[in-house]
């Protein structure tokens, strides 16, 4: 999912910006980098607040135009501190993080900040479906630009591990194969004969009837495999 989720940066003045959003990117799992009209790029500013993220630099992809940038995007939201007298759906930057990967899914989603100074112009919000933004005090409510690129993500990195560590959690484990399960059956049987627990005589019988019990059970590989580790360890008390 994050990897068709895109940074788009536009007119970014100083570079040094743009190395640190870099390497916050590298830090959530972020390679998606593109760069609209930047004043100063490549830079060895850009480089050093990097910090080692030089191939998310390097991958940079340079734009004439927001609409070059996002041409190929099915959702877009752009980033604002300012209230705008025309209004946006509007999200705050857990709820961006939500819906960036839904859409993600099956969608390149871009991500749109603007510049250091003025932010993003109305013109240039008309592209996004959705405006994006970071809760924090009224009186003050101005971020840098890496910073605010930062919150936004480590919400979506947060919520991508969280979905992954839930779907490994309710992912059903493997069923066994019928050939498993057969050897199962096999193992049991010849355990069930040598601690006397069935003669040969009823063994069908039994054998039957326990069939159909595990058979309701849709046994998974790794309970044929500990219920085999049981009857092997049967075996050798018996012996």
């Amino acid at each position: 999912m994050l990897a068709n989720i895109r940074i788009v940066l536009v007119e970014t003045s100083h570079p040094g910006n743009i190395g640190a959003i870099a390497r916050a990117m590298k830090n959530m799992a972020l390679s998606q980098l593109y760069l609209v009209k930047p004043k100063i790029f490549p830079s060895a500013d850009a480089t050093a607040r990097a910090s080692g993220a030089d191939d998310i630099l390097a991958s940079a992809v340079i734009c004439d135009t927001l609409t070059e940038a996002v041409a190929d995007c099915e959702i877009v939201m752009g980033a604002s501190a300012r209230d705008r007298t025309i209004g946006w759906p509007t999200l705050v930057a857990k709820q961006c993080a939500e819906q960036a990967l839904k859409d993600a899914h099956n969608n390149q989603v871009a991500l749109v900040f603007g510049r250091e100074n003025s932010g993003l112009t109305n013109a240039e919000l008309d592209c996004c479906q959705y405006l994006i933004r970071i809760p924090c005090n009224k009186d003050f409510s101005s971020l840098n630009l890496a910073a605010a690129v930062q919150v936004f993500t480590y919400e979506l990195f947060s919520k991508a591990s969280q979905q992954i560590e839930e779907e490994a959690v309710s992912a059903p484990e493997p069923l066994a194969t019928s050939a498993q399960i057969e050897g199962f059956y096999q193992h049991l049987q010849e355990t069930l004969t040598a601690i006397d627990f069935i003669q040969s005589g009823q063994s069908n019988s039994v054998m039957r009837r326990l069939r159909r019990l595990y058979s309701r059970s849709r046994l998974s590989t790794r309970e044929v495999d500990i219920l085999r580790g049981i009857l092997r360890m049967s075996q050798g008390r018996k012996q």
